[in-house]
């Protein structure tokens, strides 16, 4: 297995394990007690709550998703510039390491233009 694919792999299943933890602090936060409390095991409560529509729900993950993308660009800055700084002279690593930067900065971009959109759309819609 090439070194990339591990890359890919690794930071697939790092996405996906901050995105268990995210929506498991979110449904804590709505329901800490648990589900049904200590005193009544059979009662199941909904972990979203009631008043949670389904483009509540939908807006919550984007957010989620806006938000595991924004960190992924923060590790593509960090990953960039110690490429750019380890690079000791050497021209083809100082290039890769302002490529990764530049792409990174247009990532951002990208993922600022989107949460703007999504939150014009939802704020039209009255949600």
């Amino acid at each position: 297995m090439s070194i990339k694919r591990i890359n890919l792999l690794l930071i697939v299943f790092l996405s996906l394990f901050l995105l268990i933890f995210y929506f498991a602090n979110l449904v804590y936060a709505e329901n800490p007690g648990g589900a049904g409390g200590a005193s009544d095991p059979v009662t199941l409560t909904n972990p979203l709550g009631t008043d949670v529509t389904p483009q509540i729900f939908i807006g919550k993950i984007i957010k989620a998703i806006l938000g595991v993308v924004g960190s992924l660009a923060l590790l593509m800055f960090i990953y960039g510039g110690f490429n750019w700084m380890t690079a000791a002279g050497s021209p083809e690593k100082v290039e890769k390491g302002k490529q990764i930067l530049l792409w990174a900065t247009i990532g951002l971009i990208v993922i600022f233009t989107s949460y703007a959109l999504v939150k014009f759309v939802f704020t039209s819609l009255g949600v």
